[in-house]
């Protein structure tokens, strides 16, 4: 850690608003939209069973200036416009309490560590695989941050530095997220609100998820082999120095899986077996995804013999630690709320859709993409986001010819990447706390994995365009 010198004290005063604060601050200026923009509206119509903007319907209707008491209503309005995905949020966040509270998920992947130590070529890829699968399929992120302690300190001792030991479950699980498959916070989430089946475009999303997650070890592989080498070219050197004796791992001795511990795990993926045929084959949507993800967890409580009581309290705890991200999807909701009453949000698919009239259907999809790395670090919350974004996008990719699951990868993408990066990233600051990293020399370091992110982003959003990813 360093010292607090005038300097770094003088610059810590700063202190970036809560996300809260911001998506506030938002509904506010939306309210002032309503008085000054020309409102306007579409006409919607219904083809093929999901509603679309009729692109020569818009015009110009009677200004509806939206208040303050009703900025205050647009809040629990927007709740309730989105109780289904905010109970969907707590109730599976409840079940990951529960596989928590067994000990499953954390004495799995420490006996994997302990089982991997001494093979330093293969502890990153097989580490960065294990977190990016638990992020692509299970939206696993904040989960992961107790094992960053541990994954440091295996890498000083292994000859790595602690970029390495926090890249592993950072990048790791940054690129799982970005990437993922079947996250039902971002992934399912957007594909709700973009009326697409859920889970569809399952195929090529294993395609992107395998290449962001291919770029991410490669960049901490190769980085960690350059240390081994040369421990001095680490940006982190003089602090790993010191490391070894201060930083000191608090979690429990590392132990191995029990018999209790393997059947939660098998329970897990036996009810995500269930997960994937129910979507494909009986049509499942949000309501049946809920319930199996709480009998998954009162499932995985009685098999990791856990009590009634411990199987409440697990669920208890799951849900509280994301009551943040299922508030931030209602508040986000609001901002659309205040926009619909005050007939503006018309007004801004038809000026986004002049804005990018003309332009080829793929450079649509990338200026969609880079709009949402640029919201990302204002609302760092992939549900959030999808929430605020998605009713815009999803209509306005109608009327720019671009698909609606194109829409959906441009969202996934732009929201993940700078998960890893943005110190307005919550849980990702607090990982780097963890490994005693300073943001400024992990940004730095991290700074060209971002970029070929970013750039491989723009090809997959493309192509996803050019073969009109479906099924619309």
């Amino acid at each position: 850690m360093l010292a607090n010198t005038p300097e770094t004290t003088k610059k810590s005063k700063f202190k970036f608003p809560h996300v809260l604060v911001l998506l506030f601050a938002v509904i506010i200026v939306a309210a002032i939209f309503t008085y000054i923009a020309t409102p306007g509206e579409y006409d919607r119509v219904e083809v093929e069973g999901r509603t679309v903007v009729d692109p020569g319907s818009y015009q110009v209707v009677e200004r509806n200036p939206v208040g303050p008491f009703e900025i205050l209503q647009s809040i629990p309005k927007g709740l309730g416009e989105v109780q289904l995905i905010v109970f969907f949020i707590f109730i599976v966040g409840g079940a990951f309490g529960i596989i928590n509270k067994t000990g499953a998920i954390h004495r799995g992947i420490n006996s994997l560590t302990k089982t991997l130590k001494g093979k330093e070529q293969l502890i990153i890829p097989v580490m960065m695989l294990v977190f990016a699968l638990g992020a692509g399929l299970l939206g696993l992120i904040e989960e992961f941050l107790p094992f960053i302690p541990i994954m440091v300190m295996l890498c000083l001792a292994l000859g790595f530095d602690s970029l390495t030991g926090a890249g592993i479950v950072l990048i790791g699980a940054g690129a799982g997220f970005a990437g993922a498959f079947m996250n039902p916070f971002t992934v399912g989430v957007a594909q709700g609100i973009a009326e697409l089946p859920l889970f569809s475009g399952l195929g090529y999303r294993i395609i992107v998820w395998a290449i962001i997650t291919l770029i991410g070890i490669a960049f901490v592989y190769l980085h960690a082999n350059r240390v081994k080498k040369n421990p001095k070219l680490s940006p982190v050197y003089e602090e790993d120095l010191k490391k070894k004796e201060s930083l000191v791992n608090n979690n429990e001795e590392v132990k191995g899986l029990e018999g209790k511990h393997k059947a939660v795990l098998v329970v897990v993926l036996i009810f995500f077996g269930l997960l994937a045929w129910g979507v494909i084959s009986e049509g499942w949507y949000i309501l049946e995804i809920a319930a199996l993800f709480l009998g998954m967890g009162i499932v995985a409580g009685i098999v990791g013999r856990l009590s009634a009581n411990d199987i409440a309290d697990g669920f208890v705890i799951g849900a509280k630690e994301l009551t943040m991200a299922a508030l931030i999807v209602g508040i986000a909701r609001a901002i659309l709320v205040v926009l619909e009453e005050g007939f503006i949000i018309d007004t801004v698919l038809f000026g986004m859709s002049n804005a990018l009239q003309g332009f080829p259907a793929y450079l649509s999809a990338a200026g969609m993409y880079f709009f949402q790395i640029l919201l990302n670090i204002i609302v760092p919350s992939g549900s959030g986001q999808a929430a605020l974004t998605m009713p815009i996008m999803a209509p306005l990719s109608d009327l720019v010819g671009v698909t609606r699951q194109t829409a959906v990868i441009a969202y996934q993408l732009g929201d993940g990447f700078t998960n890893v990066w943005s110190p307005t990233s919550g849980f990702f600051m607090a990982g780097l706390g963890l490994a005693g990293v300073m943001w400024d020399k992990w940004a730095k370091w991290f700074l060209p994995c971002l970029a070929v992110w970013i750039i491989a982003g723009i090809i997959l959003v493309s192509i996803a365009q050019i073969i009109q990813l479906g099924p619309f």
